[in-house]
């Protein structure tokens, strides 16, 4: 995506909880010469906030133009993954734009490439195992929290059809009992002016 100076952009990630979150991202900047992006300027970097469900910022953490950053979650919903380049007014190219190339991981496990490179085929084929384990357990937790997002949203979706139906009965009830008001309001009037 593309980015101003000093201009904070959000990416929104829902998240198990546990979870380990990890980001790759690559800023580069607009050449006006060249009419082109190329690769940063030294001393350009990105301030990286995440912000938990509840509003906790979990991590605030200045990077440079390139980097890895990465989080765990401790609770279960939409998390809020900012960045902001750290730019000042009286760097050369203030005011430019940016691009910025970002990429998250949920749910990723490292690889140990010393035991993947292993001469010993039983300690690789061991650790692949191992990690395939992480995987389904990953996936696991994955379908766990969207099972209870689906359950507390068909609990949200049934009071609202109740609360639909009782605001249609009130309804109901209330012109009746307006058309009854009415009939005999008409019936008074034609009796007090001897017309019935």
């Amino acid at each position: 995506f593309h980015s101003g100076e000093r201009e904070e952009k959000c990416v929104i990630e829902d998240v198990p909880s546990d979870t380990l979150v990890i980001g790759n991202y690559k800023v580069q900047r607009w050449d006006i010469h060249k009419q082109d992006f190329l690769e940063s300027a030294p001393g350009l970097g990105m301030f990286v906030t995440v912000t938990t469900p509840s509003a906790e910022i979990l991590m605030s953490k200045l990077y440079g133009p390139q980097g890895t950053f990465s989080f765990t979650s401790y609770l279960s919903g939409e998390h809020v993954i900012c960045l902001q380049s750290n730019s000042t007014r009286f760097v050369a190219f203030a005011g430019s734009k940016l691009r910025i190339h970002l990429d998250i991981r949920v749910g990723e496990h490292f690889l140990d490439e010393s035991v993947v490179q292993a001469k010993d085929k039983v300690n690789e084929v061991n650790f692949r195992l191992e990690h395939l384990i992480e995987e389904i357990h990953h996936i696991s937790k994955e379908q766990n929290y969207e099972r209870e997002r689906e359950e507390k949203f068909r609990k949200r979706s049934e009071e609202t059809n109740g609360n639909i139906l009782w605001w249609a009965i009130v309804q109901t009830l209330i012109l009746i009992s307006i058309g009854i008001w009415q009939i005999k309001s008409l019936r008074d009037f034609f009796i007090s002016k001897k017309l019935v």
